[in-house]
C-alpha cells in the first residue's frame, strides 16, 4: 500500500547518473555447478500470484470479489502453475483503505466472508498443492480497532499502544498545533487531534490509520499473536505491507520529536514527497522487528512441522537498506524483501516505455550485484499500488516482461491479471475510491490514483468480464475486456495466456531453478541473458527492448555464449517459429521481438 513517490524520484536520480554502456556481467549465484547443490526449497522455485481479493471473483453478485469467488478459481490458479497465491488484506475492516485499515485482525471481512469460508479456501488450495499467503499489515490499525478505542480512553495496558503527544500550543496564535511536520502518505500532516484524549495520534496514512506504537512491548507481542493466529489457520507465510513505517525516531529529552528536511522535489507542502522522510521511515529497529518475526515463523516450523514459512516484505527504500531484510551471518530475516527495481527503476513510476536495454540491465544488475551471498533474487514487475505493467512499459512489452520475470534467477511474483496483459483502464474523479486520489482533487487525483490497476479480473467476454452478476462492479471494468480475458486466451494461441504457462512450465526446468547466470545489453535495442549448468541444456533469452529494428547482433560475444540453438519459445514479435535454427553471432530481431533459446 505504500506511497513512494519521493523515493522513486531520489532513486531515479541515481539509476539515471549511473546508465551508460553495460558490460557483461556474470554471476554464478546459485553455486549451481557443484555436486552438492541440487535442491532447493519450495519457496526459492516458487510462482507466487497476488490476488486482490476485491477484484478478483465475485461469488454473490454484489458487485465485489470474495472469499468464494477465490476458491471457485483455485483451479485456474492451478493450471497457471501458481505455486502460492498472496491475498491482500482480507480482515474486518471499514474500508477506508480497502482493507489495510484493521479492526479485527483476528477476524474476516463479512463482504469477503467468514472464517470458515477461509478455512476452506486453506483446505481447497491444499489439494491442489497451493499455498495461501496473508498480507500483514503491522504499522497501523483502523480508529475503530477495539485497541485504538481502549487507548483513546486511556485504558490500562493500552495507554501507550499508540503513538500519542499533546502537541504545541503557538504563542502568537493561541492555538494548538501538531508536534511536527511530519506528512502522511495521503497528503497533509501525520498528526490528528483526537478530541475525547486531548492528544495528537500519528497516522503515517490516511486518517483513520493509527500508528501502533512498536516501542511498547505490549504491541509487539500482540502482533506476534495475530501471526500465530493465522499460522494455526494453516497460512504458508506473510507478505508484510509498509514495514519501513514501523519505527520512528525517538523524542528528545524534552519530548519534542524532530521536524523533517525539505526534500526540494515539489512545492506541494501537503504532498508526503516534500519532505526526506528520514525520521519517520528506514530505521535500523523495523529491520530488526523483521528477524523478531522471521524466528517466529522458524519457530512455529520446527514445533509445527511442515514446509517453511516465508515473509515477503513491502520496501520502497534504497537498496542498501532493503537489502539488511534478508539478514546476515548471525540472524535471519525475510526470505524475499520485495525487488521493486523494475518498478522505480527506468523511467519512472508510470512511464518505461522508452526503456532501452542499458536500463534494463542496470536494474537487473542493481539488485544481482548486490544481494548478500547465499540469498535468492525476486522479481516484481507490479501490484495493487502500481500501473500495470502492459500500461508502464508499453503492450508492445507484455509477453517480453513475463519472459524476462519468468527467465531471470529466483523467485516470480505475477500481479492478477498479467499473465492476461490486462492494462490500466482511466477511472474519472467521480469514480475514484482510492484515498490517495481521493484525499486530493480533481485536478490532481490521477497523479496519486492506484485505481487504474484494480479494475475486476477479466474472466470472459460476458457481461462485466464474467467478473459478478451485479449490474455495477465496485470499479469500472477495462471495456477491453471482450478480448483480453482468460476465457478467450485459453483457447488461442499465441496468446499472452498461453505463452505465461509455458513460460512457468520452462521455469520447472533445472537450469533455470538452479543455473548461473550471465547478463548484458548489446547496443540500446537487445537485453541478453544466459542461464547455464553443467550436464543441463544452456537458454538464452534476447529481447528487442526497442520499436526499431536490428540485425547483425553479436550476442555470442556479449554473454560468452558458444554452441547451437534452436527457439523454445517467442513471443508474436519474433517473426518466427519454435525449433528454427539461430544463429547467436549474427542475430536478427524486429520491433519488441523476444526469444528464449535451447543449446542443441
Amino acid at each position: 500500500m505504500q506511497c513512494f513517490k519521493t523515493l522513486t524520484t531520489i532513486l531515479l536520480l541515481g539509476l539515471h547518473c549511473a546508465l551508460g554502456r553495460a558490460a557483461a556481467v556474470d554471476l554464478d549465484l546459485e553455486r549451481a555447478t557443484t555436486a552438492t547443490d541440487t535442491t532447493r526449497d519450495w519457496w526459492q522455485v516458487a510462482q507466487f500470484y497476488q490476488i486482490y481479493p476485491r477484484s478478483y471473483k465475485d461469488s454473490d453478485g454484489d458487485g465485489i470479489g470474495d472469499l468464494q469467488g477465490i476458491i471457485s478459481k483455485l483451479d485456474y490458479l492451478k493450471e497457471i502453475g501458481v505455486t502460492a497465491t498472496w491475498l491482500s488484506p482480507i480482515y474486518s475492516s471499514p474500508m477506508a483503505d480497502f482493507g489495510y485499515d484493521i479492526s479485527d485482525f483476528f477476524d474476516i471481512q463479512p463482504e469477503y466472508g467468514t472464517l470458515a469460508d477461509f478455512d476452506e479456501l486453506i483446505a481447497e488450495a491444499k489439494k491442489r498443492n497451493i499455498k495461501i499467503i496473508l498480507d500483514f499489515v503491522p504499522n497501523h490499525s483502523s480508529d475503530e480497532n477495539v485497541w485504538f478505542q481502549k487507548s483513546v480512553k486511556r485504558e490500562k495496558g493500552y495507554e501507550d499502544y499508540y503513538m500519542w503527544h499533546d502537541g504545541y500550543v503557538n504563542a502568537s496564535t493561541g492555538q494548538r498545533e501538531p508536534p511536527s511536520n511530519w506528512l502522511q502518505a495521503f497528503r497533509g500532516s501525520a498528526w490528528e487531534w483526537n478530541e475525547e484524549r486531548q492528544q495528537y495520534y500519528l497516522h503515517q496514512f490516511a486518517v483513520k490509520q493509527p500508528d501502533l506504537n512498536y516501542r511498547n512491548p505490549a504491541v509487539v507481542a500482540q502482533m506476534k499473536r495475530v501471526l500465530t493466529y493465522w499460522l494455526d489457520r494453516g497460512v504458508a507465510g506473510f507478505r508484510m505491507d509498509a514495514v519501513p513505517w514501523c519505527f520512528e525516531v525517538l523524542p528528545d529529552a524534552d519530548g519534542r520529536y524532530p521536524d523533517e528536511p525539505l526534500s526540494g522535489y515539489t512545492d506541494d507542502p501537503d504532498d508526503s514527497s516534500y519532505l526526506k522522510h528520514i525520521y519517520t521511515q528506514d530505521l535500523r529497529e523495523t529491520v530488526e522487528m523483521v528477524f523478531q518475526w522471521r524466528t517466529l515463523l522458524d519457530d512455529y516450523q520446527r514445533i509445527h512441522g511442515g514446509d517453511t514459512r516465508v515473509i515477503m516484505v513491502e520496501t520502497y527504500s534504497g537498496l542498501d537498506y532493503v537489502m539488511q531484510f534478508y539478514g546476515n551471518r548471525t540472524t535471519k530475516g525475510a526470505q524475499m524483501p520485495f525487488n521493486f527495481q523494475f518498478i522505480i527503476g527506468g523511467n519512472g513510476d508510470k512511464n518505461n516505455t522508452l526503456l532501452n536495454a542499458t536500463g534494463f540491465v542496470k536494474i537487473i544488475n542493481s539488485w544481482l550485484s548486490q544481494m548478500p551471498p547465499g540469498q535468492t533474487a525476486n522479481w516484481v514487475m507490479g501490484n495493487h499500488d502500481q500501473r500495470r505493467v502492459g500500461s508502464r512499459y508499453g503492450q508492445n512489452r507484455i509477453d517480453l516482461m513475463n519472459m524476462l520475470q519468468m527467465f531471470l534467477p529466483g523467485v516470480s511474483i505475477t500481479y492478477q491479471g498479467e499473465e492476461l496483459g490486462m492494462t490500466d483502464l482511466d477511472i474519472s474523479w467521480e469514480d475514484s475510491r482510492d484515498p490517495a486520489a481521493c484525499n486530493s482533487n480533481s485536478d490532481i487525483y490521477e497523479q496519486f490514483t492506484r485505481d487504474p490497476a484494480r479494475t475486476p479480473f477479466q474472466w470472459s467476454d460476458e457481461a462485466n468480464a464474467g467478473f459478478s452478476t451485479n449490474a455495477t462492479t465496485w470499479l469500472p471494468i477495462n471495456p477491453n475486456y471482450v478480448t483480453v480475458n482468460a476465457k478467450s486466451e485459453n483457447s488461442t494461441s499465441p496468446s499472452h495466456l498461453s505463452l505465461y504457462k509455458q513460460l512457468v512450465e520452462l521455469r520447472k526446468s533445472k537450469t533455470l531453478q538452479m543455473g548461473a547466470t550471465r547478463y548484458a545489453n548489446v547496443g540500446d535495442n537487445v537485453v541478453a541473458i544466459r542461464r547455464y549448468l553443467s550436464g543441463e541444456p544452456t537458454y538464452v533469452l534476447v529481447a528487442n527492448v526497442l520499436d526499431s529494428s536490428v540485425s547483425g547482433i553479436d550476442v555470442a560475444s556479449a554473454i560468452y555464449a558458444s554452441g547451437s540453438y534452436k527457439i523454445k519459445l517467442l513471443n508474436p514479435q519474433a517473426n518466427a517459429a519454435v525449433g528454427d535454427s539461430v544463429t547467436l553471432s549474427n542475430l536478427a530481431l524486429s520491433p519488441y521481438a523476444a526469444l528464449i533459446l535451447e543449446s542443441v
